[in-house]
């Protein structure tokens, strides 16, 4: 079974074995939505306000994000800073969920070089 869904599959099986290795720090489908839009916005070098992320309506109403925010703050995978005014928060990655992203690559990567 040497096709591109074989390489997605393993990489599939790849991110379920990490899950297992940090059971505690498990996220639903909403809160890897909204770290994924932090951690491009961090890539890119753009500015993500809490408003911001609490504006996207096709993740979940307003008190949902909010909660989820709550929620990846709690676990560790972002940060709360005020921005230069200090009237409003700038989410950022931490270092955990960048080191996330990074071993998601490297499953990625091996996934495809199996193929």
């Amino acid at each position: 079974m040497n096709s591109p869904k074989s390489s997605y599959l393993r990489f599939l099986n790849l991110l379920d074995v990490l899950d297992r290795i940090n059971p505690g720090k498990k996220l639903d489908c909403i809160e890897e939505d909204l770290l994924d839009k932090i951690v491009l916005s961090f890539h890119a070098k753009k500015s993500m306000l809490v408003g911001d992320l609490i504006a996207l309506s096709e993740l979940g109403s307003q008190a949902t994000l909010h909660g989820r925010l709550k929620n990846l703050s709690a676990m560790g995978y972002i940060k709360m800073v005020a921005n230069e005014d200090g009237r409003k928060k700038e989410v950022v990655p931490s270092k955990m969920a960048l080191k996330r992203y990074d071993e998601i690559s490297k499953c990625l990567d091996k996934a495809v070089k199996l193929s």
